[in-house]
């Protein structure tokens, strides 16, 4: 049996930085040969473009791993490093956030408004009870209100769980429970496709199971009738009657900053914790250098929710830290048209746009005639997060919204790495459409096989971190064993069989180094079909079907088969005007079976297609492929409790259009 993932697709396009933007790049090449040259010292560098009230002592204290401490004895304070300091710096009129609500009202906060209001948060959280070392829940739509909220907390020291807002009952009181949290901050509710999404029922429910909870905190944003206890207050007459006067006290360097709970577990939730100097050292040094970010005369703006990490390291703490002009939208991208996205880029002039690849080929399926619509001659920078892009989809993001100018940096990392460890840098590197390209400096990945031996260009694995980064978790709340369990037990000096006295820790994900050393991930481990001896990636053969042009997304599991042992199953949505009935629809499955076989070759040709009109999808948009196994299996369906729509399954039930293969 191979023991490594194959490498089965190659990519030969390149585009190396426009001349303009990498003369003028933030970081340049030379970054990489200072960092390698000294890594701790690098970090040294990064730390110092913050405001530290007291200068650490070390920089890194590695002598118990994998339980690291940054900047060990310094100490400073998130919130006064996000606002006070460009106040000071006689920047209070400059924006900080130009929020968008779904219905269309808008609010303008500057610097010197948004200190206002996170002291007056931070005051209102003394007055609730709520000291340093403290948990605090935060469940709310987009509005400005949840940024103050995630400051106000590090301004005072408290540790923050933010819960993404569209989770249930259950999830949202496991997380209080886990945190002990003391306040839940939440709203009446916000705006979602058009109409008010109640949020204060659910909270209702989850305090009732969680009694450590002694108030909470509710903005009005709907005006949505609310049941009301002894334990609400409402954040109009709490919050903005306090003082505006607060001074921001310093706290050690691995004070703890937020616990943020993974999604899709089952069972207790497992709670990432962040720490203070070493987190907010990286997000704002990766805001700065992958974005290229010009404070002066950017418009960025990050899509993600602040319920996800993408969110709190690159909405909140990252653009804030460096005096960024950011733009943040409240609801979804075709409410009430599938333009909106386009319309507030034109709005705002916005240059740095970061968005998810499935919301790229949402948009490809939608048409290029809609942001063809619009002036997007502002744009100079576009990121993608949140998982692999596939060239396709690159390429059209390239094309039909950068026009063919900006370049693309596809970032890598995860709740677990804190901020962006694998990207292109903008003004530095050629990219591959695709490709995640190499480490960032002073970032030490590899890609490696079963005994922990870098595989050779060509070649794919396993990638894993060889040394600690400081924005690294520290470990999950509560549970240290399980922390070096699932992080550190596969290689090195983590796992049991090992005599090694490396510490490695284990991403979780595939990925394949191409001829040139360049980095190409690869989707979750647990999404590799083991075919006939071989292990293959979903993510290679999702690329491969839409690299055809019929098609507009697909989605990719292993079933069970008992020649082979797994077999791929595809299912797949065809594009707008793609003709699926009939003769039409056969003939279409088995072009897309033998243009699989010929991109990657016949061991990844797919045993049957599924044509359908849609896919299931988490709220952050990841594919289940636990459902869509279940279907190529014909098993019942697992929980469904996390999908963004449920009846999705029963559209996919009822209107597969299924292609068995003829060999």
């Amino acid at each position: 049996m191979s023991e490594t993932l194959e490498n089965l697709s190659s990519e030969t396009r390149q585009f190396p930085p426009p001349e303009a933007l990498a003369a003028a790049a933030n970081v340049k090449a030379e970054a990489y040969e200072e960092a390698k040259a000294d890594r701790l010292a690098f970090w040294a560098e990064q730390a110092d473009r913050l405001t530290w009230a007291k200068k650490w002592d070390q920089v890194l204290d590695w002598s118990n791993p994998p339980f690291a401490k940054w900047f060990i004895g310094g100490e400073l304070n998130i919130a006064y490093n996000c606002v006070d300091r460009h106040v000071e710096a006689g920047r209070g009129d400059k924006v900080a956030i130009h929020w968008e609500g779904e219905p269309g009202d808008t609010r303008t906060i500057t610097y010197a408004e948004l200190l206002k209001q996170v002291s007056q948060a931070a005051n209102t959280l003394t007055d609730l009870g709520i000291t340093a070392g403290d948990r605090v829940a935060i469940y709310m739509p987009m509005i400005p209100e949840a940024a103050v909220a995630m400051l106000a907390c590090a301004r005072v020291g408290a540790t923050h769980s933010v819960v993404f807002g569209g989770f249930s009952v259950d999830a949202l009181s496991t997380r209080i429970a886990d945190a002990e949290a003391k306040l839940v901050i939440t709203a009446d509710g916000g705006y979602r496709r058009g109409k008010p999404s109640a949020l204060k029922p659910t909270v209702d429910e989850a305090v009732a199971k969680s009694p450590s909870i002694e108030n909470v905190l509710v903005v009005r944003r709907t005006g949505q009738d609310v049941a009301w206890t002894d334990k609400d207050k409402w954040w109009h007459e709490t919050v903005e009657q306090a003082s505006p006067e607060h001074e921001a006290q310093a706290f050690d360097a691995e004070h703890p900053l937020f616990i943020l709970y993974t999604s899709g577990t089952t069972g207790k939730p497992k709670g990432i914790l962040h720490t203070t100097g070493g987190y907010l050292t990286q997000v704002s040094y990766t805001h700065n250098a992958v974005f290229d970010l010009k404070p002066e005369t950017d418009v960025y703006w990050c899509t993600a929710d602040i319920g996800w990490v993408t969110g709190h390291s690159y909405i909140v703490y990252g653009p804030l830290s460096n005096g960024a002009t950011q733009v943040m939208y409240e609801g979804t991208p075709d409410t009430p048209g599938r333009d909106r996205f386009w319309q507030i880029v034109d709005k705002y002039k916005v240059s740095i746009l970061y968005t998810a690849p499935t919301l790229i080929r949402t948009m490809m399926k939608w048409g290029d005639d809609i942001p063809a619509g619009y002036d997007l001659s502002s744009l100079r920078v576009l990121g993608s997060v949140g998982e692999p892009i596939n060239p396709e989809a690159w390429m059209w993001y390239r094309e039909n919204i950068g026009r063919n100018r900006t370049p693309i940096v596809d970032t890598w990392w995860q709740t677990e790495t804190g901020g962006v460890m694998i990207s292109p840098l903008p003004g530095v590197t050629a990219t591959k459409p695709g490709s995640a390209m190499t480490p960032l400096p002073g970032i030490t990945a590899d890609v490696v096989d079963d005994q922990a031996q870098s595989v050779p260009n060509g070649g794919g694995g396993f990638l894993v971190l060889r040394d600690p980064w400081p924005s690294m978790l520290r470990t999950i709340w509560g549970d240290d064993k399980r922390f070096l369990d699932t992080y550190w037990s596969r290689f090195g000096a983590g796992a049991d069989s090992s005599s090694s006295d490396e510490w490695i820790y284990f991403a979780g994900d595939g990925a394949k180094k191409d001829e040139d050393g360049a980095l190409w991930l690869l989707g979750r481990v647990d999404d590799v079909m083991l075919v006939s001896g071989h292990n293959i990636s979903t993510t290679e053969v999702e690329s491969a079907l839409v690299s055809h042009p019929s098609v507009a997304e697909s989605a990719v599991v292993g079933a069970t088969d008992p020649t082979t042992g797994q077999a791929i199953v595809a299912f797949v949505i065809p594009r707008g005007n793609v003709d699926t009935e009939g003769d039409a629809g056969e003939q279409l499955n088995v072009d897309l079976r033998n243009h699989v076989a010929k991109t990657l070759g016949p061991i990844a040709k797919p045993r049957q297609i599924m044509l359908v009109p849609e896919l299931p999808k988490t709220r952050s948009g990841k594919i289940m492929r636990r459902l869509l196994k279940d279907v190529a299996e014909n098993r019942s369906l697992g929980d469904v409790t996390t999908l963004q729509d449920s009846a999705v399954m029963d559209l996919i039930s009822k209107g597969m259009n299924t292609g068995k293969s003829e060999d």
